[in-house]
């Protein structure tokens, strides 16, 4: 009796499990696999609120419809910020005809040098319809800590010059302005086009 028992419970306990990995497998099949981070629902990067080149506050909402991908940079950096724009052209001609479903909006952490002008010709070499927002250094700061971007300046080689040492990351964000996406920096054009798609297409 007691050995029937044991069997009955353990075969209750690999049914129970059978189903468990069968609801599992399910959900994995309904929800997209991504290359980046899933931060859906996270209780950071919900707003963005800041001046554009032209001096227009803009907004997600803007955007709604399109899927976002917001870049922290500056326009003086040497490595991490040209390369990150320019898989993200990469991104956009690889989604061909989805293309134009793309918004790709660059904020920058160093408002003292990134002037209106220096930053609209600087996306501008990216991608005709990229977006730069410059807000004033509390805005700024405001925005990374809303955003959990770490930001600081590094003295340079001589009197007065400095780089930025900043979080080399991008937030994509839904159709719907939800943020759902971290992407970290050096992960590759192919993988982010492949993440869009995924998106685009769940949306």
């Amino acid at each position: 009796m007691r050995s029937h028992l044991r069997h009955l419970l353990l075969g209750l306990t690999v049914a129970a499990a059978a189903v468990a990995s069968g609801c599992d497998r399910l959900g994995a099949a309904r929800a997209p696999q991504f290359n980046g981070t899933d931060i859906t629902g996270a209780e950071f990067a919900r707003r963005l609120e800041l001046p554009d080149a032209s001096g227009k506050v803009r907004t997600l909402a803007d955007w709604k419809g399109k899927v976002v991908v917001v870049f922290f940079g500056f326009t003086n950096c040497p490595d991490v910020c040209p390369t990150t724009m320019a898989e993200l052209a990469q991104v956009r001609q690889a989604l061909g005809a989805d293309g134009g479903r793309l918004q790709v909006v660059f904020v920058t952490l160093d408002p003292e040098r990134d002037t209106p002008e220096v930053l609209q010709r600087y996306v501008t070499n990216f991608g005709p319809d990229f977006v730069a927002l410059r807000g004033t250094p509390e805005q700024t700061a405001a925005v990374a800590k809303e955003f959990k971007i770490f930001y600081g300046k590094v003295p340079g080689k001589t009197p007065g010059s400095y780089s930025v040492d900043h979080t080399a990351a991008s937030f994509v964000f839904d159709p719907q302005g939800r943020a759902r996406l971290f992407e970290s920096y050096g992960r590759g054009a192919e993988a982010l086009t492949a993440d869009l798609k995924a998106l685009l297409a769940s949306s």
